[in-house]
């Protein structure tokens, strides 16, 4: 049931618009001046209030001025006797949803009041709306704790709110639209659209028009003019990821824009200016791409403003237990099942992995056992055989010759290199921790010599305490 006040010192208007509205079936309250109407919607809650203009001790102006400054958003239908252009005006001006004379029509009056609630509901639904989205891209969505996390965290906060243009740079799959979208979000053009554009997913012949749109006829099939995606972001945010891939006749004239902040449509003559913030992001090597000659020096420093760089999750292991809690409590939740238990067997098989397709990676490997898994518990025997690589393997001595057993290849493959680096790094590790730290003893146990070991520690982030310095 809708609640309305009725605030009007005619006591005959009062008792008319009480009557039809509670027959109607809304609850009504009625007062006499514009003070007590003030304190009604201060401390009740109404989805709607009449309003006279002339009346003793406070006018309908300044209860609507009042409202307004107090942060009281219920919608405001002003009647009144005293009907001018100038005051209709200004009731406008402080917020009013309608202005109606005297004498009304009772089933018009009807229509303007369900107007009025419906359409209030559409803002406050729209204001909901905008704070899940500035809630779902706090920092703290960006789940993780490592001191990696951390200063792309400080970094973000010190950049958000301005209109400088970032490169967001980091292997496939560590979160860089979602960076992307936390920087858009916490800025003054959050209220601004927010317009992704990947450069590697359409063909460089349709990207022109993807991103500058294109007027009727331009070419074959431009049966109507279309906006390009840099409009679209007019006053918000476009983000344009794997730059990199981007086509050298566009990176002319992207350069332009952001230069000028204009282009033109394919096949138009007219300029179009833009109020837009750029974010890039990439997975390549820019500057390395600059000397091969792939891509445009002048346009890699006009995008590389603020370099901004996400760190592979390999880099950030100690985050792996906090995205895992994350993912599995957000697919719990989307699939109505209870959040699984990790065996501490099948964590370890999950820190031990190199996840080369980083959280992406992690977050598809949740879904599938919240889906898959049936008892509860995950186990290492419920996760793909990937995962059993790194960790599970069995080295010993027989014979004078070294054997290894329990290693199995996945069928994707893996990087040799680096998965050799990691048994280095473990067994001198291992070696350390068992001759507690005393290095000629352990490049004995390794079969090194002592300057050797020490250098090896050196390029693997070895302390000389036998501690793994790599991570932090």
């Amino acid at each position: 049931m809708h609640r309305i006040l009725i605030i009007d010192d005619d006591e005959t208007v009062r008792d008319v618009l009480e009557g039809f509205f509670t027959e109607k079936g809304f609850s009504v309250a009625a007062v006499s001046d514009g003070q007590a109407g003030l304190d009604l919607l201060k401390e009740e809650k109404f989805d709607l209030y009449f309003l006279d203009l002339v009346m003793p001790k406070m006018d309908g102006l300044e209860v609507l001025k009042k409202a307004s400054e107090m942060n009281i958003n219920t919608p405001a239908i002003v009647v009144t006797a005293f009907a001018t252009v100038k005051t209709a005006v200004e009731a406008v001006k402080l917020g009013a949803f309608d202005y109606i004379t005297k004498p009304f029509v009772l089933d018009e009056l009807l229509l303007v009041a369900n107007r009025a609630i419906d359409v209030s509901k559409l803002r406050k639904e729209n204001v909901r709306l905008k704070k899940e989205l500035k809630h779902k891209y706090k920092f703290d969505m960006l789940t993780g704790t490592s001191p990696k996390m951390l200063q792309v965290y400080e970094l973000i906060e010190k950049i958000a709110d301005t209109d400088t243009t970032v490169l967001i740079t980091g292997e496939s799959g560590t979160g860089k639209e979602r960076v992307a979208k936390t920087i858009h979000f916490n800025s003054s053009r959050s209220q601004g659209a927010f317009v992704p554009v990947n450069c590697a997913a359409i063909p460089k012949d349709l990207l022109e028009s993807e991103l500058f749109g294109h007027e009727k006829g331009a070419f074959t099939g431009a049966i109507n003019t279309r906006i390009g995606r840099f409009e679209l972001a007019n006053g918000g945010t476009i983000f344009l990821d794997e730059i990199g891939e981007l086509h050298p006749t566009l990176q002319v004239k992207l350069l332009r824009v952001l230069q000028e902040r204009e282009f033109e449509r394919v096949g138009g003559t007219k300029t179009i200016k833009v109020d837009v913030r750029i974010l890039a992001a990439t997975n390549k090597d820019l500057e390395r791409a600059t000397k091969e000659g792939t891509f445009r020096e002048d346009l890699y420093y006009r995008l590389n403003v603020i370099p901004l760089h996400i760190p592979p999750l390999r880099k950030r292991k100690e985050d792996i237990p906090l995205l895992i809690e994350h993912f599995m409590h957000e697919f719990s939740r989307k699939k109505r099942k209870a959040p699984l238990k990790i065996t501490p067997e099948a964590m370890e098989c999950l820190m031990n992995y190199r996840w080369p397709g980083n959280v992406r990676e992690l977050e598809n490997l949740i879904e599938r056992l919240v889906i898959l898994n049936d008892t509860g518990v995950v186990t290492p025997e419920d996760l793909p055989e990937r995962f059993h690589v790194s960790g599970s393997g069995h080295l010993s001595v027989k014979d004078g010759a070294m054997h290894i057993s329990g290693i199995v290849l996945p069928k994707e493959g893996v990087d040799l290199n680096a998965v050799l680096n990691e048994v280095e790094k473990s067994l001198i590790l291992q070696a350390m921790k068992r001759v507690g730290g005393v290095k000629s003893k352990a490049a004995a146990l390794l079969g090194l010599n002592r300057t050797t070991l020490i250098e090896k520690m050196k390029k693997k982030g070895i302390n000389f305490n036998g501690e793994d310095t790599s991570r932090s």
